[in-house]
Order: C-alpha cells, then structure tokens, then sequence
C-alpha cells in the first residue's frame, strides 16, 4: 500500500514539474530570424519589391522577423555584401537572396554555413556542379519562374490589342521591348513575347533594347520614345526601376505599356492614375508568392532543400495583371482570347520557347515568325 502511495506521488510530482517546463519551453521560442540580401534597393514598385512583400507577409503570419540589407546597383558590393550578411551568422536563421547576378557568390558559400537555410530566387542552384556546390549546396533550396510563358500571354496580349480601336493604336503591326541588360534570364521574357505575339500575327515587327542597367528611368524613357516614334503602340518594360520612364513615355505620347513582376498600374495608381491608365496589363512574376510559399514551407519543416521549383503558370508563379484597367481598356474577345491562350499552355498544347534550353534548341531573341515552332491554336476565331 505504502509503495503505491509513493509511485502516484512520484507520478504527481513528475507532471507538475514536467508542466512548467513544458510552458517555459513555448514562452522562449525565439521568432525565425530571416535575412533577405537584395542586390539593388527597394523601391523599383517591380521585383524587388515584390520579394519584400512576400517576406513581410510571412513575417505577418508567422514567428518571424525580417532584416533586409540593401546592397545598391554597383555590381561591385554584391559578392562581399553577401559574403558578410551569410557570415554574420548570429542575426539569421534563414537568408534570402535572388537573381542571376547573386548566384555563384551564394552557391560557393552555402556549405561554409551547414546549419543554416538559404533561399534563392530567379535562378537555379548548379546542385549537380561539385566545382560550385561543394557538398550540392544540400542547404539551399531554389526557385525560378517560366517568365517565358507569363511573357507568351503578354506577347499575345499585345498582338491582339494592336488590332483593336483603342484610342492611341495605330494600324502597324508593330511592338517593343525593353530590357534592363542583355542577359539570359530577360531574353527569357523577351523570347516568349516575340512568340507569343507571333501566334497572333505573322507579320508582327519587333523593336527591341537594352538600357543596360536597372535603375535609370531616363534611359527608360529615352528608349521607348524612339520606340513609340517608330510606330510601336505598346512597349513592354523588362528592366526594373528603368521601365518607370517607360510608363511616364507612354503617357506622354498617348500610347501604352505593359508592366512587369508587379501589377505595376495599381501600385502606381496611387501616385499616377493618368500614367497608370497607359499600363494596359503586367507580367507578374509573382516573387511574393514564391517566397512566402517557401517560408510557410520551412515553418512546416517541409522546405525542399537541395533542390530548384519552377513556378510556371499552372503553379500561380506567373500570371498576367488583371485589374480594372485591363477591364476597361481590352474588349471582350481579347480577354476571352488571353484565358483560352492561358488555357492550352497550361495543358501543354503549345510548347513555350525559351533560351535555357539545350543549346541547339535554345531560343533567340529577335528570330521572325517564320521561324518560330508550329502552333496550333485558332486565333482568327476570337479576332473576327
């Protein structure tokens, strides 16, 4: 009897002290601190920013905090920026960089950092690569975007929109192109608009350029001007903070723009609505969505490290805006148009160009329409 006495008092005793403990445990849980390195400034109302916006929306919802380390437009501080934000390990449980420019000097890093997450956007880590990824980067995981297809749909969308009465289009067949460099990753987009475009017209003529940086809207301006004077009705902006002198040249001329990463007309809206009206439609590379998947992923213990996602249409990774200036400025049968296109590239019916592809396949910019793969799709049904 006595014995049973001390085993349930020794059993008592254990659950009042293991209960404290218990709840201590949860009062310290300290919030996942992230560090996101951008290799610009914020404040492009594009990519940038868009990355913020997801992170900040993480870090809405879950136990987070979010340092972000601005490195500016030199090329210059990329590599020893980011090499001092992954080595000041004590501030981050999860760092957070992005685009072609940043890849090697993270992918040559990560295994000096095993205990540490790392996030990269908009390109894939050479995992297979022992030269790059010494242990095959197995703490990095990657996310990359068919901007070629969301770039398909905007193509389309400005073929078919040169066809209509609205006012400011002019009878020529004509559509431009800017790109902030001339690198792979935005000829990406600049292929599938070409192709898109020639799914609708065959006798479509292409303008395009490189400002040749991100953060001079100037140039921006300069570019699509000489483009809308040559007869483009619609020119779409690949370059970051440049393409914002695109929006201000389409105003002032009338004519119009189609947006990228963001829905860029109602973010500028709130400053411009006269220029935001000329931002028929944009691109949306949905960075923000990307990420804050990829942080709900890791708060889940479910983040794929070790591997590359792409996020292509089907996935929400790219999309065209729709807003209420689409709505009033593209007729009907444009719009039914868009979602029919959407359709069978999603289901595969038409392949999408794109340069990363092997290299005997890999598409060009500025190939004519002749050249561009079969696609079958009935156009002239929807454009009577």
């Amino acid at each position: 009897m006595l014995r049973w006495k001390l085993s349930a008092l020794t059993a008592a005793l254990c659950v009042l002290i293991a209960a404290p403990v218990s709840q201590i445990s949860a009062q310290d849980k300290k919030p996942i601190r992230v560090t996101y390195v951008v290799n610009g400034t914020l404040g492009d109302k594009s990519f940038i920013d868009s990355a913020q916006r997801g992170l900040d929306k993480a870090a809405d919802e879950f136990d987070m905090t979010i340092n972000t380390i601005e490195l500016g437009f030199d090329p210059q501080n990329y590599e020893s920026g980011l090499a001092d934000a992954m080595a000041d390990t004590d501030k981050y449980d999860v760092l957070v960089a992005g685009s072609f420019t940043m890849l090697d000097y993270m992918s040559h890093r990560a295994d000096m950092y095993p205990d540490k997450t790392f996030i990269f956007y908009d390109a894939p880590m050479p995992y297979d690569d022992k030269t790059i990824c010494k242990d095959g980067c197995k703490n990095v995981y990657s996310v990359t975007y068919s901007q070629n297809q969301g770039s398909f749909l905007a193509g389309v969308y400005a073929a078919a929109m040169t066809t209509t009465s609205l006012e400011g289009i002019n009878p020529d067949a004509v559509i431009g192109a800017i790109g902030g460099q001339d690198i792979p990753v935005i000829n990406d987009f600049i292929v599938g608009y070409e192709q898109g475009a020639c799914l609708v017209n065959a006798d479509s003529k292409f303008l395009v350029q490189y400002a040749g940086g991100w953060s001079d809207p100037a140039k921006g301006k300069e570019i699509a001007l000489s483009m809308y004077d040559q007869k483009a009705d619609i020119v779409f902006q690949v370059a970051g903070g440049t393409g914002e002198g695109v929006f201000e040249a389409a105003k002032e001329k009338g004519t119009y723009a189609i947006g990228v990463d963001s829905d860029q007309a109602s973010i500028i809206m709130e400053t411009d609505p006269e220029q935001a009206a000329h931002i028929l439609t944009s691109m949306q590379k949905n960075v923000d969505n990307s990420l804050y998947r990829a942080m709900q992923m890791y708060v889940d213990g479910k983040l794929p490290v070790g591997t590359s996602e792409t996020l292509g249409i089907a996935e929400g990774g790219v999309s065209l805006s729709i807003n209420d200036i689409y709505k009033k400025a593209t007729p009907e049968n444009v719009q039914k148009l868009i979602a029919a296109v959407q359709d069978v590239v999603v289901k595969g019916d038409i392949q999408v160009v794109t340069v990363f592809a092997a290299e005997d396949k890999a598409a060009k910019v500025g190939k004519d329409c002749s050249a561009m793969p079969e696609m079958k799709f009935d156009v002239a049904s929807f454009l009577k």
